[in-house]
């Protein structure tokens, strides 16, 4: 792969991240293409852009600060795949610290086509019982 891609790569997985860390949606949705797959572990099928956008939307809302713990990113071509640790601090002082490994794929336009999101949903829970009833 030539240093160009990698680096592109690189810098897309580096601002979407910051992004989400950032509580910076608008970024997020212009990172995603318009006929992104976003699959994660239990889902039965894909999410599209729309809903991808409106939970990571929740995510945000929900926490007071997030930050990726990166412990392994290997660009390949077209995309990435990545190991990190997901600490989030809930509205209501709960916090999680979520192992995930993530593959993306970017598009020809070098936007995100799919991402497949492999974690453990329990260990989302603690934000999970912060929603209002």
């Amino acid at each position: 792969m030539p240093d160009t891609d990698t680096r592109s790569v690189i810098e897309l997985a580096d601002r979407l991240f910051n992004a989400i860390e950032n509580s910076d949606i608008a970024t997020v949705e212009k990172l995603f293409s318009p006929d992104v797959a976003v699959w994660k572990s239990g889902d039965e099928r894909p999410s599209d852009r729309d809903r991808s956008v409106r939970i990571i939307s929740w995510f945000v809302n929900a926490t007071v600060d997030r930050h990726y713990e990166i412990l392994d990113r290997q660009p390949f071509e077209g995309g990435f795949v990545q190991q990190h640790v997901l600490h989030a601090n809930g509205r209501s002082g709960a916090s999680i610290a979520m192992r995930v490994c993530i593959v993306i794929k970017l598009g020809t336009d070098g936007l995100i086509s799919h991402i497949d999101e492999y974690l453990d949903p329990a260990e989302i829970s603690p934000l999970l019982a912060e929603r209002p009833s």
